[in-house]
């Protein structure tokens, strides 16, 4: 029994090595904004889907009118059912490039805001390029124009520049660097950019650029209506039809607190935890047992005093290390305490499966329900 174990440590600590010499080759692999981009000539149509985000619009606003670079911009805020103001707050801007959108009811099958942006994007009817934009996302002067000038140079159809991502509170520091570490880890990126294999994905909906035509070859958000995890489905599509795309270094374009507390972090990812693991409980397991294994079994061998395990704890504290460095996260303390992380993300994955297994997940205000084919849905109707 000892020696099975010292055996299962030692291959658990190897793949923690591995794991993180790939995510050093990776991430200097991610494709990064040029310092000084130049104009685009293209049209840009940035779509704001806003619920219940008086406290973020006008900053999330501003920013976007400040873009430099961008010489056709246009901004379409769809009111998502709002009840604390927001419309009031879009219309104060003052801004005959901004244009709000009164958000229609749900219809069945769909959920909120796969809903919210295709009515902004039905809008933009004469545009290049469609920009995604969570209200809690501020972007930098040079944000737009960063990002299409990879999307030209790259051939790439759809880019996903990452946020650096804040955080304030000890369960968002543990918590919130996980997104960028699993596809900095575990994602080959040149591969994923050419591959069309759904599970070679990475995107994050905060900010998401796609052109117009990749994004009506796909089929819109109607293709991913009913997807709690929107932006990777997006993707999927967009490469389905053809097209390519792929997560960028987007660290010195935007910046977002996704969730505040620990509150937030809990419901936050538990309305999606359960989908991003497979949707399967069965999926589920096996993503949790996996990541446990290469990165709490080391670590807790290691406080027996053993040295393979000592190895992997320090592989995967050098990978956390590097992914953090390289996508603007905190890197010292905070990559110390990588296998509490991974404990916690364990905690996250079952409160997501239950939630999502007993129909008790909400966001927003809305419940997410399971249709019979197991897809995330919406009552018909609900705002």
């Amino acid at each position: 029994m000892i020696a099975a174990w010292r055996r299962l440590v030692r291959v658990c600590a190897g793949l923690s090595v591995l794991a993180a010499l790939h995510a050093a080759v990776n991430t200097r692999l991610l494709r990064r904004p040029p310092a000084l981009p130049r104009a685009t000539d293209r049209r840009v149509t940035v779509v704001v889907p806003a619920r219940d985000e008086a406290e973020q619009i006008e900053g999330c606003l501003a920013a976007v009118l400040d873009q430099r670079g961008v010489r056709d911009l246009r901004v379409v805020v769809v009111d998502d059912g709002s009840t604390d103001g927001t419309a009031d707050r879009v219309a104060a801007v003052g801004d005959d490039r901004v244009q709000l959108v009164p958000g229609t009811p749900l219809e069945p099958g769909w959920l909120g805001k796969p809903h919210a942006c295709a009515q902004g994007a039905a809008t933009a009817d004469e545009t290049d390029l469609l920009v995604f934009l969570d209200a809690d996302v501020r972007l930098m002067p040079d944000a737009i124009a960063s990002a299409a000038a990879v999307l030209e140079e790259a051939g790439l159809d759809l880019v996903s520049p990452w946020p650096r991502q804040l955080t304030g509170s000890v369960a968002e520091r543990l918590v919130q660097p996980l997104q960028q570490w699993l596809w900095g880890t575990l994602l080959p990126l040149r591969l994923a950019e050419r591959s069309a294999r759904p599970s070679l994905a990475a995107a994050n909906g905060q900010f998401l650029v796609v052109a117009r035509t990749a994004y009506d070859r796909a089929g819109g958000h109607a293709a991913v209506r009913g997807e709690v995890i929107e932006d990777v489905a997006l993707l999927r599509a967009v490469k389905a039809a053809g097209g390519r795309g792929a997560v960028i270094d987007g660290s010195t374009l935007a910046a977002c607190r996704m969730y505040d507390g620990w509150p937030g972090v809990r419901d936050g990812y538990g309305k999606s935890l359960w989908s991003a693991v497979g949707g399967r409980p069965a999926a589920a397991t096996g993503a949790a047992a996996a990541l446990s294994a290469v990165w709490l079994l080391p670590p807790l061998a290691a406080l027996t005093g053993s040295r393979a395990g000592t190895v992997g704890y320090a592989a995967g504290v050098a990978g956390r290390a590097v992914v953090a460095a390289r996508t603007g996260s905190r890197v010292w303390p905070d990559a110390l305490a990588h296998p509490v992380s991974i404990a916690l993300l364990d905690v996250l994955v079952a409160r997501s499966v239950t939630g999502h297994h007993r129909g008790t997940l909400h966001w927003r205000g809305r419940a997410l329900t399971a249709d019979r084919a197991g897809h995330p849905a919406a009552p018909a109707g609900h705002p």
